[in-house]
């Protein structure tokens, strides 16, 4: 939604300004302003995700030459104590192959894969396997508000008539009125009215009171359309519809009030209209075993909380900044555990950066969220986001069981190859097999599906 800005008041790099003319001061040098601030903050994020990522890698590294090393051990030092060396030989290269992690290697990048190209034939992009099953453990999903629980436009909700007047009456007279303004609230003002086939009539004289409202004339009668402050400056008596505006800023919406040769003809109310698949979305996380869904917004208090009843969201945390969002995914997953971060604007890019999965709204996206985050919703579709959740904890799962049975099969392989128990050929025999089950455990990851059609 616009927000007013008069003398004093901060402005932020990459605002856009709607209407009439503004000066700005430049305040801070380019390396300080908010868009280098917030590709400063994706950076830093994502080298802490990374530092993490090579602490496993590194663990994953020294495992192989730990077995070929106690392998070369096992045939070389006995026989040096009078051991018969075939025998030690024979139970040295058993052990390389029954050390081997075959079904924890082959399982893992099969299930993986097998979920990845599921879930982008319904048009959700994982950008590797790491990603995917870092969404398993998520118990915190929080979401941007506007573009991405909403439409990001502005639409009417309610007419409330003065007295005397008619809602289509009110509405086509405001749209009248705004029919040459520029305003988001103005175009939307017309749009619908053009979309109920209400006959505008034309406005002449028509001026832009930036900042608050329009002022036209139509066949001699004088319109006022804008702020209900604003109609209140110009002496017009706005008593008998107080307690709707009252009521309907409560709910976080837009108030513009229409007056008709300084009588109160009506009010407007306008919002950003939540997506139609929102509420759906929000209550599938949860029955999905998501322990919180939460809200992020920069948007004031009152429209934060209003959006987030309805949607049905278990808490709401508004006015915040870039910087504050980092710290809110923080804070939650110091609380919580795993946090999963959905949002669309260049805002939102470090806060995706620095939760455990930044999800992007793939087409509305901005550049700067697609790059930051780990997943993409190309379709923009809140309905696949659930099942994609989903499908990050049957990865994990079926991880978790590949790892358990590796690790189960290792803990009688080892000792056995050791001890002499075994053959090369059973322990090659039993790792094809294991191999086998693994994969087709992996392949599992198919059958979930990752949203509708």
């Amino acid at each position: 939604m616009p927000v007013d800005k008069t003398m004093g008041n901060r402005v932020y790099a990459g605002t856009v300004n709607l209407t009439g003319r503004v000066e700005v001061q430049a305040t801070t040098g380019y390396e300080d302003n908010t868009l280098a601030r917030i590709i400063h903050l994706v950076e830093e994020a994502q080298e802490e995700k990374t530092q993490a990522q090579q602490l496993i890698d590194r663990f994953g590294d020294r495992y192989s030459p730990a077995v070929l090393a106690a392998s070369i051990a096992l045939m070389v030092i006995p026989p040096l104590f009078g051991g018969d060396n075939s025998e030690w030989f024979r139970r040295g290269v058993t052990l390389a192959v029954a050390g081997a992690p075959c079904a924890l290697v082959m399982s893992t990048p099969v299930a993986v894969a097998a979920a990845i190209g599921s879930a982008g034939k319904r048009g959700v992009l994982i950008k590797g396997g790491v990603h995917l099953e870092s969404l398993g453990p998520v118990q915190v999903v929080c979401f941007d508000k506007t573009g991405t629980l909403t439409t990001g436009a502005p639409k009417i909700t309610d007419v409330v008539p003065g007295d005397g007047f008619e809602p289509d009456e009110v509405l086509a007279t405001a749209a009248g009125a705004e029919a040459s303004s520029e305003h988001p609230l103005g175009r939307a003002i017309v749009a619908d009215a053009e979309s109920k086939g209400l006959v505008l009539d034309p406005a002449t004289d028509f001026e832009a009171l930036i900042g608050a409202g329009v002022r036209a004339t139509s066949e001699g009668t004088t319109i006022l359309v804008g702020k209900p402050l604003i109609l209140a400056d110009e002496g017009i008596n706005l008593a008998s519809l107080d307690h709707e505006i009252t009521r309907l800023e409560a709910q976080g919406k837009t108030v513009v009030a229409v007056a008709v040769d300084r009588t109160l003809a009506g009010l407007i109310a306008l919002a950003d209209q939540p997506r139609p698949e929102a509420s759906a979305s929000v209550a599938s996380l949860s029955r999905i075993g998501i322990s919180r869904v939460v809200m992020l917004t920069g948007d004031n208090q009152t429209t934060g909380a209003a959006g987030g009843n309805r949607l049905g969201l278990d808490q709401v945390f508004a006015g915040l900044s870039p910087d504050d969002k980092i710290g809110q995914v923080r804070q939650l997953e110091a609380n919580y555990g795993p946090v999963a971060m959905v949002g669309d604007g260049i805002n939102d890019a470090p806060a995706l950066a620095a939760a455990t999965v930044g999800i992007a709204m793939g087409a509305a996206g901005t550049d700067a969220a697609i790059e930051a985050a780990n997943v993409a919703l190309l379709g923009d579709d809140l309905t696949v986001l659930p099942a994609t959740v989903s499908l990050g904890q049957k990865v994990r799962r079926i991880s978790l069981q590949n790892i358990a049975f590796s690790i189960l099969l290792l803990a009688v392989l080892v000792p056995a190859a050791v001890a002499g128990a075994i053959t090369v050929a059973v322990a090659v025999t039993v790792h094809e097999v294991a191999e086998i089950i693994a994969v087709a455990n992996g392949l599992r990851a198919r059958r979930v599906d990752p949203g509708p059609s």
